[in-house]
């Protein structure tokens, strides 16, 4: 395993961390959020799964939770995008 991947490897973890700060109130719901990958360029690809991938309150809490968290806990993320935000 190369730097890079280590040094990947260890982005996920952490975004996956914050994101278990939020999943119970997303699962709450009937929904999920999955790590789709970190790009070279330190953009975030996420994709709301369940009953969050049809909501029409996902943009706020994409926003009010899953953003802030993840900047948070992984501030060298430069831009987060959600393939599927309602």
């Amino acid at each position: 395993m190369n730097t890079t991947e280590t040094a990947t490897d260890n982005i996920i973890s952490r975004i996956e961390a914050s994101l278990d700060g939020i999943r119970p109130y997303l699962e709450a719901d009937g929904g999920n959020i999955k790590v789709l990958e970190v790009t070279e360029d330190k953009t975030l690809r996420l994709e709301f799964i369940g009953n969050c991938g049809s909501c029409p309150m996902s943009t706020m809490t994409f926003k009010a939770g899953v953003e802030e968290a993840v900047r948070r806990l992984v501030p060298e993320i430069k831009s987060i995008e959600v393939i599927n935000l309602a």
